[in-house]
């Protein structure tokens, strides 16, 4: 019997204020994008193999390690880009924290490359 109580209380309670016209203004997102924001070129960190693996063990290991990648085809292959970068400096940092990652995993089979990222088409 409790338990019908509490259920006829909550949906009582949920109902409060309904049909209720609430005419809170709500905020407006500026819509301001700068052009040269738009057009700056991106980087990225273009992680690849010595030996060729599957992208899937690649990414697999970059996403245990904290790195967030995407798979790109480029010309029928699959390229691993860690990114993107605002500025090839951030780039730059991002691959040195992955070279050391990829020393404490003893990854010797894998380099990693500072690329412009390819834009969305």
């Amino acid at each position: 019997m409790r338990k019908l109580a509490w259920v006829i209380a909550v949906l009582a309670l949920a109902g409060c204020g309904e049909g209720r016209d609430v005419d809170t203004p709500k905020p407006k997102v500026a819509a301001t994008t700068a052009p040269s924001a738009a057009a700056a070129p991106q980087w990225g960190v273009e992680v690849r193999g010595e030996i060729p693996q599957a992208v899937s063990d690649l990414t697999a290991w970059l996403i245990e390690h904290s790195f967030v990648s995407s798979v790109v085809k480029d010309n029928g292959k699959d390229r691993v880009l860690v990114g993107p970068f605002n500025s090839k400096a951030e780039a730059e940092a991002k691959q040195e924290q992955l070279n050391a990652a990829l020393v404490r995993a003893k990854k010797r089979n894998i380099e990693s490359l500072v690329v412009d990222y390819p834009s969305a088409q």
